[in-house]
């Protein structure tokens, strides 16, 4: 497979023959204020260029959106994307926001959605700590992961927006995957702490599947992202796990 680094979560994957554009957020750098509330807020989005002109990256056999915020799902990416292109969403109430869009192919991910013989089973996932759900889950919103499998390809698990937490743990358990995408730019609301992993998290999946390439994103782009690439290089030769983490930087793809 090969797994392309774009800008935040945004994502190019080919697997099993096809080519799946994941949570593209796609206007240029600057384009939205700041995520009011979250850390460094003062700072326009994004806070990067795309690596390519966005309109470059619409060769794609489907479109993955995880989940609604903006730095998955823009307004630039509504605009340009087509209308007709097949659309994987987590949920019935995504189906219809992206349906308002003029979007005519959406199908709901399930724990058995089979594309062209890929399986994409839709995992969970949680945006943030219990205590942030709690004081935020309006705005945090439902999210998801999804795993890819077929038989010529090992398997693929994008954790999607989360936090390291039970719903992970079990992931891992039941589907042993050989690569995981984890979003961990450590992103954060002050008082309410990481609502996507931190270098503690990653670290954690490393040892809960020592067998695994795990693959660093969402990182560097959006104003609330508070964990650099170089400090996540660091914290990992620290740990022993260099090796085992590719830390891609924007427009750098990894084979495996």
């Amino acid at each position: 497979m090969f797994i392309r680094q774009i800008r935040n979560a945004t994502l190019i994957i080919e697997y099993a023959g096809k080519k799946f554009l994941v949570d593209p957020m796609l206007s240029a750098k600057g384009t939205y204020p700041g995520f009011p509330g979250t850390a460094n807020d003062h700072l326009a989005n994004p806070l990067v260029d795309l690596p390519a002109p966005a309109e470059q990256l619409l060769d794609v056999d489907a479109v993955i959106v995880t989940h609604m915020h903006l730095d998955h799902w823009d307004d630039l990416a509504k605009e340009i994307i087509p209308k007709d292109i097949l659309m994987f969403v987590q949920n019935e109430e995504d189906a219809v926001e992206i349906q308002k869009s003029g979007f005519t192919n959406l199908r709901v991910l399930s724990e058995d959605t089979h594309f062209d013989g890929i399986c994409m089973t839709k995992t969970s996932g949680q945006h943030g700590s219990d205590e942030a759900l709690d004081k935020l889950g309006a705005r945090l919103g439902h999210v998801c992961g999804i795993v890819f499998s077929h038989q010529n390809e090992k398997t693929l698990y994008l954790a999607g927006d989360t936090v390291w937490n039970q719903y992970v743990v079990s992931n891992l358990e039941t589907y042993k995957p050989d690569v995981v995408i984890v979003n961990c730019g450590d992103a954060q609301i002050p008082g309410l702490g990481s609502i996507i992993m931190n270098a503690s998290d990653v670290e954690q999946v490393c040892r809960k599947v020592p067998q695994a390439t795990v693959i660093a994103s969402h990182m560097e782009a959006v104003n609330h992202c508070m964990l650099s690439r170089k400090e996540l290089r660091e914290f990992l030769i620290e740990k022993g796990l260099e090796k085992q983490v590719l830390v891609p930087d924007d427009g750098e793809t990894c084979q495996i």
